[in-house]
């Protein structure tokens, strides 16, 4: 992983974090071991939007991760406050010499919520749990683990490859080794997912983590997702109102690292930005995620602490290529060229967004400088489109509500605003707005109905693959792309690149490529998220990847 690009813009956020409290910071110190900080009580943080479940491999969304990050761990994970990696179940790891062997030495003593034992075996019962997943509706949801590792033991779902993972042999309880089929450059990086999170066996198995039904355009899930889930993370599942939308996680007095400050974390489900603001005045949460770009300067100015995270993400406009108008390339270069993105910065985005030219930030390796850029230009996408012979175009346009993203505070006024581009050049927009979980992404991700969509993605670790690869390293129901076989095939080869040097060229190439001859989506920006919290709370450590762990956090 090459984390030292980024180290240099993350350091400021992660020195104006560190200042929120920094006797809460940099150790966590309960009264009972000498420490200043107050402890105990409860802190209530707004989250955007409701979680799909609580089962990590079956998750992709920063609102399920949230809860899910404070309940389990990974193997590696990062430094608060940066993209670096750092020991988490595992204390220490290696590689062979040619990338495909993966040896974890292990915490000792560490346990799950539910007094089972971690170990090595209960590592490999979590990574072949995730190969041999049975169903196309399970393997479906699975996305993470299919951008990863490819495909499965038996491949049941549309667009999954062929699998990286081999195996994963317990040498003793405190040594896993996982054996790779292939080299990949997301690893060790991608070991720190929150979907890769390692979950009680006990646990799996008791309630049937396995179960997952399609109903029409919707899923079930199991008991284990939304009742019962089990990691070793520093607070425990304590319940999900749905009805009041909080939901309830208590303090794990045996957590094997620093244990949490506060006795309870509510993360209490606020859809609305403008409700989150108000409910953060009152005092009722003590934090709220993602506030609207034009209230960050009020809110500093009232006292509350607002922390900016650098801008490690991207927001693209998604084609979908199963609209045969959409194949054609001139119709995605008319539509780039009908987007004035510039404006939309200045009048839509946070505070330091920038135009994206490319699918990830220019602090990842493999940035190249030289792309085709798409500058507003509406003539040139009229042209294009009489070109290629397509009049009275019509589109159906999918948002997402009930939800604001690090790259998306206000889907419904971003929309608006790219509609009205694409109708300034003759292009007819139908507009539909789903909910964001249980709505928008199964309608755009597993079923494909839209032509075109917004969405995107903060970075989880700092390699190409993470962006580009995530995206459009295979084919995907939501861009249509499944024949774009020239360009799987040029990612995969950049991926499998083990010389740095020869890695970059790739990627760079890579880059290029999607800019001018495949253009599977247009980059829109990206935009720097903040986090707000009341001036009582001490101990937050803002994370560029938007990979807050509040057992820091204490209040009063």
């Amino acid at each position: 992983m090459q984390a030292g690009r980024l180290k240099a813009a993350v350091a400021l956020a992660a020195a104006a974090a560190l200042a929120v409290g920094a006797s809460g910071c940099a150790k966590s110190e309960r009264d009972d071991a000498g420490g200043g900080a107050k402890t105990g009580g409860t802190f209530v943080f707004a989250g955007a939007g409701d979680p799909k479940n609580f089962d990590p491999i079956f998750n992709d969304d920063g609102e399920s991760f949230r809860p899910i990050r404070q309940m389990y761990d990974t193997l590696i994970q990062n430094k608060p406050g940066t993209a670096d990696l750092q020991g988490a179940l595992a204390e220490s790891w290696e590689h062979d010499a040619d990338g495909k062997v993966w040896t974890f030495k292990l915490r000792k003593g560490v346990k799950f919520h539910d007094g089972t034992p971690f170990n090595a075996a209960a590592v490999c019962f979590n990574f072949d749990r995730w190969f041999n997943m049975k169903g196309a509706a399970a393997q479906s949801q699975m996305i993470y683990y299919s951008d990863v590792f490819g495909g499965f033991a038996k491949n049941e779902a549309e667009g999954v490859g062929q699998p990286v993972y081999n195996k994963c042999e317990a040498k003793d309880d405190g040594t896993a080794v996982v054996t790779m089929n292939q080299y990949k450059g997301a690893f060790p990086g991608a070991f720190a997912l929150t979907a890769l999170s390692i979950a009680s066996p006990e646990a799996l198995k008791k309630y049937d983590a396995d179960a997952v039904k399609q109903n029409g355009d919707s899923f079930e899930y199991s008991a284990f997702a939304n009742e019962h889930p089990v990691g070793t993370g520093p607070f425990s599942f304590g319940g999900w109102d749905k009805a009041k939308g909080e939901i309830t996680l208590n303090r794990n007095p045996d957590y094997w690292g620093d244990k949490a400050k506060v006795d309870k974390l509510v993360i209490k489900v606020i859809k609305d930005e403008n409700t989150r603001k108000q409910e953060l005045r009152a005092g009722t949460v003590q934090g709220i995620d993602f506030p609207a770009p034009a209230d960050r300067k009020a809110l500093s100015g009232e006292g509350f602490q607002v922390l900016d995270r650098p801008a490690f993400n991207i927001l693209y406009l998604g084609f979908n290529q199963k609209n045969p108008k959409l194949k054609d390339l001139r119709v995605r270069q008319a539509i780039a060229y009908a987007l004035n993105r510039q404006q939309l910065v200045q009048t839509k985005g946070p505070g330091g967004t920038k135009v994206a030219d490319e699918f990830m930030p220019d602090t990842v390796l493999g940035y190249a400088s030289d792309v085709q850029k798409y500058d507003y230009n509406p003539e040139k996408a009229k042209q294009l489109l009489k070109d290629a012979g397509v009049q009275n175009l019509t589109l159906n346009f999918y948002y997402p509500t009930d939800v604001s993203r690090p790259y998306m505070p206000n889907p419904q006024e971003i929309f608006t605003v790219l509609a009205n581009d694409l109708q300034a050049v003759g292009i007819k927009v139908n507009g539909v707005a789903r909910p964001w979980n249980g709505g928008y992404k199964d309608d755009v991700q597993q079923f494909g109905k839209q032509d075109l969509h917004i969405l995107g993605w903060t970075g989880d670790y700092n390699d190409p693959g993470n962006f580009v690869g995530t995206f459009f390293g295979r084919g995907k129901v939501e861009f249509g792309d499944q024949a774009m076989t020239e360009m799987f095939d040029a990612i995969t080869k950049a991926d499998g690149t083990v010389d740095e040097a020869g890695k970059k060229a790739a990627w760079e190439q890579v880059n290029r490529d999607i800019a001018a001859k495949w253009l599977p989506a247009v980059p829109i920006w990206h935009a720097p998220p903040a986090i707000v919290v009341t001036k009582d709370v001490k101990g937050l450590v803002a994370s560029p990847l938007t990979d807050e762990r509040f057992n820091t956090v204490s209040v009063g």
